[in-house]
């Protein structure tokens, strides 16, 4: 159960992080691409507090995302603010879910 508010944690962190210019910089792709996948992930993530495990499987898709997006330059802003946040929310995004649906009852 902690595991699924950490990720809801996770991304509220992403949607603020993504109006801070110290972290976003002036890269609009960059603000969206925190923007929308944070409020993924915080949806998700309190869906799963309640749901079946499948939809912790969603929050690692998102995961993946944030760590494949740190390396698109086109997304991640010229700071490298960016990229670590991007990058390390990514990582503990997606061993979060991981473990989050590891622990959740088998579905049936």
């Amino acid at each position: 159960m902690w595991s699924t508010w950490l990720n809801f944690v996770l991304g509220a962190w992403l949607i603020i992080a993504s109006f801070i210019p110290g972290i976003v910089g002036n890269k609009t792709a960059s603000l969206w691409n925190d923007l929308i996948v944070g409020i993924l992930v915080a949806i998700f993530a309190y869906f799963s507090t309640r749901a079946k495990k499948s939809m912790c499987w969603i929050n690692f898709i998102a995961g993946l995302w944030m760590i494949v997006a740190a390396f698109i330059p086109g997304i991640v802003a010229s700071k490298s603010g960016n990229f670590w946040n991007d990058l390390i929310i990514g990582i503990v995004i997606v061993v979060v879910a991981v473990w989050a649906s590891l622990a959740k009852p088998s579905e049936g």
